[in-house]
């Protein structure tokens, strides 16, 4: 109590220097958050009044309200390739992709003011770019009995936008405006370090706030091993001495946290995901769903603090990693697309929890699980943060796209990727593939019914594209994105994600009492297809017994087959 009590003071200390600009936090001492009205009005504010805070308008979003930009410059320059290239760290904040945990919405509000009335200082060569909340549907649908489990605020936002999609599993998709503005965005500040603020659920125990870094080995190379060794390691020094203990996102198996827990491995389709496609430090900061609200935010102000700090210090070794990496993808020749906790290893970590136990449930009377706050314990509790690399495929010189495709062009056009049309139409040697099986979940997933265990034959042809076709070579800072949306046996492609459903459905067919003659023409013509089906005949007793199957089959592979049905529409030049 005497925390919060502390920090409320520590807050409450701007309404004596500016009346104006206290908070909705700060005028009901911790007890409600902020509204997306009284957010971007409070944003405007500040950018009218102080000179160092500039607000932009950068897109739409599914709710038909901007999405906002604020960005803070102690020099008062707004202007990202300037400030590229004045050698300036770019913090890039994320607030309210789940509004009914607003944390950062909040924090951020105070940080920005605090630094520009001078009770902060941020370092001359540190800029933050902060979105102010980004799923504004999901802030305006309003409740106070959203998220049943968590500790405050009074009443807040829902967890699904003004499409009812969840945000933080559209980075790749991007089926939300939102999503489409976001990487517009990131693009555009290109910043070394993400932060993309939460709040966890799960299990109880003391720790007020958890971080989820990208995982160091996903990650690779030379930022990985910083990450790992200096980054992690720095950010929890830090909050040590401001009297927080951090852990790793409390991702755990088994019934409680004390029996271990796996690190996150974050695919594509999450916020840290994506911006390791782009050579980006990611962090996802989760406080605890249960403390009290006011403690919640008082951790989010304090890391975005050692974060700030952090990078100051580190900012030119950070600088030279992200641009070792974005020159090394460029040439790099394999990539993995797939992650696996390696449940062999592990790391000990020290864990401040709760003991555990079981009671009659006052609903069921069958036992229930429960956290004793009057036992608490600290132990090493095991860490599985290995993760393996599966999956390799090897780069292609190029991609070469058909422009009827344009909802993946103008997602790779978003998302920066160099390309180019070609200027004629000419015949192209590639490497084609064929989908030769695949699964489909029974349910739908964030509106998509998701393909897995995608497998693929490769054949070699000579393809005739069209004036205005697209080109993507390969020797680009792009080359894992590319990678990871493109190739269909990726867990998060664009063909996962059934942007190329169209070519598992055939378009052309035949009346088999025609078609009859046609292939026994056409077989007599071709023993060898002839051969095939008695081999195939040999090997499967349903295929010797339907004279459809054999029908069919000669119809596939024979001229008359149609050459788009599972013919993968993205092709793969070897040279050129």
């Amino acid at each position: 109590m005497r925390i919060i009590l502390a920090l409320l003071t520590i807050f409450g200390a701007s309404t004596l220097y500016a009346q104006d600009f206290t908070t909705r936090f700060e005028l009901t001492q911790g007890k409600e958050t902020a509204t997306y009205g009284e957010v971007i009005a409070y944003y405007k504010k500040l950018d009218q009044r102080y000179p160092q805070i500039s607000m932009l308008e950068i897109g739409n979003t599914d709710a038909g309200f901007p999405l906002h930009l604020v960005i803070y410059s102690a020099d008062g320059d707004f202007n990202f390739p300037s400030l590229h290239r004045k050698n300036k760290r770019i913090i890039l904040i994320n607030n309210g992709i789940h509004p009914g945990e607003p944390d950062g919405v909040d924090a951020s509000m105070m940080l920005l003011r605090d630094l520009a009335q001078g009770k902060k200082k941020l370092p001359a060569n540190v800029v933050l770019a902060v979105i102010p909340l980004y799923n504004i549907g999901g802030a305006l649908n309003r409740s106070e009995y959203f998220r049943v489990d968590q500790n405050g605020p009074a009443a807040f936002g829902s967890r699904g936008n003004a499409r009812n999609l969840d945000l933080n599993r559209d980075f790749i998709k991007t089926d939300s405006r939102n999503s489409f503005t976001f990487q517009t965005i990131y693009q555009l500040t290109d910043p070394d370090v993400f932060i993309d603020n939460h709040v966890s659920n799960g299990a109880d125990y003391q720790h007020v706030m958890t971080l989820l870094s990208t995982e160091y080995n996903k990650l690779g190379g030379v930022m990985g091993e910083f990450m790992h060794n200096n980054f992690e390691p720095g950010l929890y020094k830090l909050m040590k001495e401001k009297g927080y203990d951090l852990v790793p996102y409390v991702n755990h198996f088994g019934e409680t946290p004390e029996n271990g827990w796996m690190t996150f491995a974050d695919v594509p389709r999450f916020s840290s995901g994506y911006t390791t496609l782009f050579s980006t430090f990611g962090f996802v900061p989760e406080t605890h769903m249960l403390k009290p609200y006011p403690q919640r935010v008082a951790a989010t102000y304090a890391l975005m603090e050692s974060f700030i700090s952090f990078v100051s210090v580190h900012g030119e070794e950070i600088k030279a990693l992200r641009d070792k990496t974005k020159e090394s993808v460029k040439t790099q020749k394999e990539f993995a697309l797939e992650w696996n906790v390696d449940t062999t290893r592990f790391s000990y970590i020290n864990f401040k929890g709760y003991e555990a136990g079981h009671q009659p449930s006052e609903i069921s009377g069958l036992p229930r699980l429960y956290y004793d706050r009057s036992r608490p314990f600290e132990k090493q509790v095991k860490f599985y943060n290995y993760v393996t690399a599966e999956n390799f495929v090897q780069k292609p010189t190029a991609y070469i796209i058909p422009q009827g495709w344009w909802n993946v062009l103008n997602i790779l056009k978003n998302n920066k990727v160099m390309m180019r049309t070609l200027a004629h139409d000419t015949t192209i040697a590639v490497e084609v593939y064929h989908i030769a099986d695949f699964k489909t979940a029974l349910r739908p997933f964030e509106g998509h019914y998701l393909h897995n265990h995608v497998k693929v034959t490769t054949t070699h042809d000579s393809i005739h594209f069209r004036k205005g076709d697209y080109y993507i070579p390969m020797n680009q800072s792009a080359n894992r994105y590319l990678i990871e949306t493109l190739e269909p046996t990726g867990g998060d492609s664009f063909f996962a994600w059934n942007f190329f459903d169209a070519i598992l459905t055939p378009k052309e067919g035949y009346s088999p009492y025609v078609f009859e003659d046609t292939a026994a023409a056409y077989i007599s013509r071709h023993p060898e297809l002839r051969q095939l089906i008695d081999e195939k005949k040999k090997t499967d007793s349903t295929f010797a017994n339907s004279a459809d199957a054999q029908l069919h089959f000669v119809y596939e592979h024979s001229i008359y087959g149609e050459p788009g049905y599972l013919r993968y529409p993205v092709f793969r030049v070897s040279s050129m």
